[in-house]
């Protein structure tokens, strides 16, 4: 499977109230699809912002005996030294990017979009802000870390990104992906972009999930990226 958009049905919309002049694109993690987290935007919707959230093409999963399921690239192994899928995480990165071209050609510029996502989804977020040429409004990374982290800070030698605002959030009671690996990808983070421009938030015995005070911090920060056009 390479791990093309084109597999996967098109994705999940919640549409501007108004006319959109702003969108958030945002990946849904391992296993998962769309679907929920577009409806937890609609709960915090701003009415100017479109967000978009894409489903992963099904593919078979290493870490998961080889099952097919929804992945945005193939996971090996959860720890810290674990090998990761090189070119499938390439490819996904390329797919989002194409996802936000199209976007700019529907007529919202690169620097009106967040781009998003929980768990495998966030860390394909950041990975993807990283190394783009197209300039972000924000990335929003829950419960995540930075694939193929030590690429950089020479992945992002070329990327238009180096002042963006990211807001990164970790449960503390996290299983699957623990708090350690957010305060590692955070530190390594703050040696790619402006240390100034990093938020990180955690919140206590929130598992690998989400919270009420979590989306109400992604709501503000949304709102603050992403301010209506007077």
């Amino acid at each position: 499977m390479c791990g093309n958009n084109m597999s996967a049905p098109l994705p999940a919309i919640v549409p501007a109230a108004r006319k959109a002049t702003a969108a958030v694109i945002f990946l849904h993690g391992l296993g998962d699809t769309g679907h929920s987290w577009a409806e937890m935007f609609a709960g915090i919707r701003t009415s100017h912002v479109k967000y978009i959230c894409p489903h992963a093409p099904i593919m078979p999963v290493t870490l998961n005996m080889n099952m097919a399921m929804p992945s945005w690239f193939d996971i090996i192994g959860l720890g810290p030294d674990a090998e990761e899928d090189d070119s499938g995480i390439k490819q996904a990165a390329d797919n989002i990017k194409a996802l936000i071209d199209q976007e700019v050609k529907n007529g919202i510029p690169s620097h009106r979009i967040v781009l998003g996502g929980f768990s495998q989804g966030g860390a394909l977020s950041l990975y993807t802000a990283l190394t783009s040429q197209q300039r972000l409004a924000g990335v929003v990374a829950l419960s995540c870390w930075l694939p193929l982290r030590s690429s950089f800070p020479q992945a992002a030698a070329n990327s238009v990104n180096k002042e963006i605002s990211i807001l990164q959030c970790h449960g503390e009671a996290d299983p699957l992906v623990p708090l350690v690996f957010g305060c590692l990808t955070v530190e390594k983070l703050k040696s790619i972009v402006s240390p100034a421009n990093i938020n990180f938030k955690t919140y206590p015995r929130m598992p690998h999930s989400s919270c009420p005070q979590e989306i109400m911090d992604i709501k503000q920060f949304i709102e603050k990226q992403l301010p209506p056009i007077s």
